[in-house]
């Protein structure tokens, strides 16, 4: 059967501008694609909202699939190996409260099973700004990386949603562009974003879960976005803390939301 290029090109089109015309409005917006992004809309789009995550690269999963300075591995704990399990993948035990995945398996696997539970994904796209309104946080204002990547002046789109997850990291993001239009107004000690402090694992894995929550009204905050607001250590190659707090601000919101 021949094939027609213009129908593969309305294919494409057609089918994206469905499911951006869909997410225009949502219950949950997630910034950052990593694995406490990720595994936190696997678990809400699992509940049964309607939960869509932004990404400005190419690819998910964000620094879990380099595992430790390019070695593809990475550690989780006890207590956060049985979201492993639930994901499928693989570990093996090193030593006591030690275990061993590899990161290509982790990053690729927990993409595809957050997509399978509903989450919907948009890659490419750059969260240039947030919607702030009488309640707080009503949504995000998108645009396309390359624009950003390119210096164009080109007006954004908006998408409203009932609560927001800011899961860019490391730069917290999000939040930023918070302190950047309001001030000092998060729910941290300073009223600012503290910044993370230097390495040092068994604190960080160990506050993060304290650390997840609502900063704003609207919005919230999981991996290592949590411990940079709060100013807690970062913690590394070890991925236990990313998935229970992706894990945690997921039960928050179904909890809240349904």
């Amino acid at each position: 059967m021949k094939l027609d290029d213009i129908k593969v090109s309305r294919a494409i089109v057609e089918g994206f501008m469905e499911d951006l015309l869909d997410y225009m409005d949502m219950d949950v917006a997630i910034g950052g694609g990593g694995p406490a992004g990720l595994t936190a809309g696997y678990y809400m789009a699992k509940a049964g909202l309607k939960v869509a995550l932004f990404e400005r690269k190419l690819s998910m999963g964000g620094g879990m699939w380099g595992g430790g300075m390019m070695f593809n591995k990475i550690v989780v704990q006890e207590e956060s190996r049985r979201i492993l399990d639930e994901f499928g993948i693989k570990s093996h035990r090193y030593e006591e409260n030690y275990y061993v995945a590899d990161s290509i398996e982790s990053a690729s696997t927990i993409c595809s099973r957050a997509c399978q539970a509903g989450l919907k994904v948009f890659n490419l796209m750059e969260i240039e700004d947030v919607m702030i309104k009488e309640q707080g946080v009503e949504g995000l204002v998108l645009n396309w990386s390359s624009v950003e990547i390119a210096g164009l002046h080109v007006d954004p789109l908006t998408v409203r949603s009932r609560a927001v997850v800011d899961a860019t990291g490391h730069p917290c993001e999000i939040v930023k562009i918070i302190e950047e239009k309001t001030g000092p107004e998060l729910s941290t000690k300073t009223g600012k974003i503290m910044g993370e402090k230097s390495m040092w694992a068994d604190v960080a894995e160990r506050t993060i879960m304290d650390n997840v929550g609502e900063v704003y009204p609207g919005l919230y905050v999981t991996g290592m976005a949590a411990n940079a607001v709060h100013g807690s250590p970062r913690m590394g190659p070890i991925f236990g803390g990313m998935l229970l707090s992706g894990e945690k601000v997921a039960q928050i919101l179904v909890e809240k939301l349904k």
